[in-house]
């Protein structure tokens, strides 16, 4: 289960993408989730997602 507080689910994605997946596909993939759904949740904290870096910036 992921968190549903944004700025925990920040830690937790970032924490993710940066130890065990080498990109956001690959986590969503593998933990399930919804592409879309994850990158609107952490928007409403200003957060996108960086290809570049991996990680939401």
């Amino acid at each position: 289960m992921i968190p549903k507080d944004p700025v925990i689910l920040l830690s937790y994605v970032n924490t993710q993408l940066r130890d065990y997946y080498d990109s956001l596909e690959a986590l969503c993939t593998c933990r399930g989730l919804k592409k879309q759904e994850l990158v609107e949740k952490l928007r409403t904290i200003d957060y996108e997602y960086d290809e570049n870096t991996n990680q939401f910036i």
